[in-house]
């Protein structure tokens, strides 16, 4: 199984996600030109990383192919902490998962709390 398909630059809208440079990378904006008297027309679009929060972009005209990643969101509960990760049981899998607390995550990390977390390209952020 992949962790990303394929989508034309068109179909593309901002608030979605798109792959730049091996990272998966929320819309902020898409700008799109006419096509011109020799060429197609082109896109602009203006991404942020989910995992580090980094700007980055993409051109290119808006038949190119480029990748979308598959974003999972999952439910689960915290067992414990332990300084920068947090352990946490899945609710769907029953798996003991770790993942690096981010700093800007906005769940309680209480044990017994319940909390989401995405999984995007095999890696894991809390929100």
């Amino acid at each position: 199984m992949t962790d990303w398909e394929t989508k034309e630059i068109r179909e593309l809208k901002v608030g979605r996600y798109v792959n730049i440079d091996d990272e998966p990378c929320k819309i902020v904006s898409i700008d799109t030109s006419k096509p011109g008297k020799h060429g197609s027309a082109k896109a602009n679009i203006v991404a942020t990383s989910i995992f580090t929060g980094a700007k980055k972009s993409l051109v290119g005209p808006v038949s190119t192919k480029c990748q979308v990643p598959l974003i999972d969101k999952r439910k689960a509960t915290i067992l414990y902490t332990n300084g920068s990760e947090v352990s946490v049981l899945d609710a769907e899998t029953n798996q003991e998962v770790v993942i690096e607390i981010n700093d800007d995550h906005e769940c309680s990390l209480e044990p017994g709390a319940e909390i989401l977390y995405i999984v995007a390209m095999d890696r894991m952020k809390l929100l």
